[in-house]
C-alpha cells in the first residue's frame, strides 16, 4: 500500500430521459373515448332522414296496406269492371269470351274421347265415344249459330270473318272425327279429324286475343 487514500473507480454509465409524467397511459382511455365520440357524430350524420310519414310501430300496433286506386280499366271479356270501350263493343268482346271457352271444353273432350278410344285396353267403348262425338258436334254447332247472330263492330269485322270460319271448321272437323269413329278405317280418318278440330279451336281462342288487341288498340 502506498498510504494514498483509494480512489473510487466509477464506471461511466448513460443517463436515463426523465419522464416528466409518471403515468403516461392515463391519457390513452380518454383519446379512444374522444375518437368514438367523433366516429359516431360522422356515422350519424351520413344515415339518411326518415320520411316525414314514417311510423314507429309498439308491440301492439299493426300495418296498414295501402292500395292505390285502379284506372278502372279492365280487360274485355272478363266481365269484372268497367271498361273504357263502348258498350256495344265491349258486350260483342264478353259474348267472344263466353263462345271461346265453352269451344275450349270441347276441345279437351275431343282429345280424352279419342285417347280414351285408342288407349290399351281401350278406356272409352265404341258405343260411349259416339255418344260424346255427337255431343261435340251439337255443341260446336250451337256455338257457330250463336257467333253469326252477332254483330261485331266495323273494325274487328275482319277479325269476326275468321272466328267464323275458325268454328266453322271445329263444326265439320268433329262430324268427321265421327264419321273416321264409325268406318271400317283403323282409325286414321277420325284421329286426322279430332287434330283438326284442336287446331281450330285453337285457332278461334288466337283471333279472340285479336279482336281483344284490336278493340283496344293495342
Amino acid at each position: 500500500m502506498t498510504g494514498e487514500p483509494e480512489r473510487l473507480q466509477l464506471t461511466s454509465q448513460p443517463q436515463m430521459a426523465v419522464n416528466p409524467d409518471p403515468k403516461p397511459g392515463r391519457w390513452i382511455l380518454p383519446l379512444v373515448v374522444l375518437g368514438m365520440v367523433a366516429f359516431t357524430y360522422f356515422f350519424v350524420r351520413e344515415l339518411p332522414e326518415a320520411s316525414p310519414d314514417t311510423t314507429l310501430l309498439g308491440a301492439g300496433d299493426t300495418t296498414t296496406t295501402t292500395t292505390l286506386p285502379s284506372s278502372g280499366t279492365t280487360l274485355p271479356g272478363d266481365g269484372n269492371g268497367s271498361s273504357t270501350l263502348d258498350p256495344d263493343t265491349q258486350a260483342y268482346l264478353d259474348a267472344l269470351a263466353g263462345i271461346n271457352g265453352e269451344l275450349q271444353i270441347l276441345k279437351t273432350e275431343m282429345i280424352t274421347v279419342n285417347a280414351g278410344f285408342d288407349a290399351d285396353p281401350r278406356e272409352i267403348e265404341f258405343g260411349d265415344a259416339v255418344t260424346v262425338f255427337e255431343q261435340i258436334i251439337a255443341d260446336t254447332q250451337a256455338l257457330s249459330d250463336q257467333l253469326a247472330g252477332l254483330t261485331p263492330p266495323e273494325a274487328l269485322q275482319i277479325n269476326h270473318d275468321f272466328l267464323v270460319n275458325a268454328v266453322g271448321l271445329a263444326v265439320s272437323s268433329a262430324q268427321e272425327s265421327l264419321a273416321g269413329l264409325q268406318s271400317s278405317d283403323t282409325g286414321e280418318l277420325r284421329q286426322a279429324s279430332a287434330e283438326a278440330f284442336t287446331n281450330a279451336a285453337d285457332d278461334f281462342d288466337t283471333e279472340v286475343t285479336n279482336a281483344n288487341n284490336a278493340a283496344n288498340g293495342a
